[in-house]
């Protein structure tokens, strides 16, 4: 399939050496896949110019250098791009096996997730852990991990008053997606539950171990596991890169 055909692009300016880029279609994987594709290119240095480019689910921030190219050019350079021209993004997605401690003060909202989508608390266990969810871009603060919420019947309502401290390493979920944050922060998402693993990693180039397209596998653990894994650094999946 063309991507040219199947999307349409805006790009905007976004202040004095910013770029808007708008990727908008009927089909939801075709326009992230696009995004991440450009992002990629961009962030290798293949369009003369651009500094650096930021994915989100449908959208790309480029910053870009005004003393090498005028916004003209770049939007012109980006237009050009075919991004269906080879399956080269986003690229060697791996896996991160997460424990989480389901319910209880760890997941505060749990049951009433439970309530809301008309399933059994344990049976909305399974349902969180039961496939692997797609990075589809990482989000303020601290680069969470944003990705599709589990499959439920119904979206999940934000809190109407959002809380202001949720703990690092929280696993939530609202309407039709699901995040995992690294660090203490304000939310309106519903807090299911918490990994023990070390998530943030300020002595490291890449503060987080994860990057948009990887995948997530969550595995349910009791408190005693959680005890003994605080502190562990989360890791991707030894035997699976592809």
């Amino acid at each position: 399939m063309d991507s040219r055909a199947a999307v349409k692009t805006a790009i905007t300016p976004c202040g004095e050496a910013a770029l808007r880029v708008e990727v908008d279609g009927a089909d939801g994987t075709e326009v992230w896949t696009t995004v991440h594709r450009l992002a990629e290119r961009l962030n290798r240095g293949e369009i003369t110019g651009a500094l650096s480019a930021v994915p989100t689910y449908d959208a790309v921030l480029v910053e870009f250098d005004p003393c090498r190219c005028t916004a003209e050019e770049l939007t012109a350079a980006i237009l050009s791009q075919d991004l269906a021209a080879a399956p080269d993004g986003p690229s060697c997605s791996r896996v991160l096996d997460v424990p989480v401690l389901f319910g209880g003060e760890a997941g505060p909202d749990l049951a009433w997730v439970a309530e809301i989508v008309g399933e059994p608390v344990h049976r909305v266990v399974e349902m969180v852990c039961e496939r692997e969810y797609l990075i589809r871009c990482l989000g303020g603060p601290a680069a969470s991990a944003m990705t599709d919420g589990p499959d439920f019947r119904v979206p999940v309502p934000r809190l109407a008053t959002p809380r202001l401290r949720v703990p690092p390493r929280a696993g939530s979920v609202a309407a039709p997606q699901a995040v995992l944050g690294p660090v203490a922060a304000p939310s309106g998402w519903r807090q299911i539950g918490r990994t023990p693993l070390t998530v943030l990693r300020t002595d490291h180039e890449q503060v987080v171990p994860y990057r948009a397209g990887d995948r997530i596998r969550y595995t349910a653990i009791d408190e005693p596991t959680y005890a003994a894994l605080v502190g562990t650094p989360m890791r991707y999946r030894e035997d699976h890169v592809g």
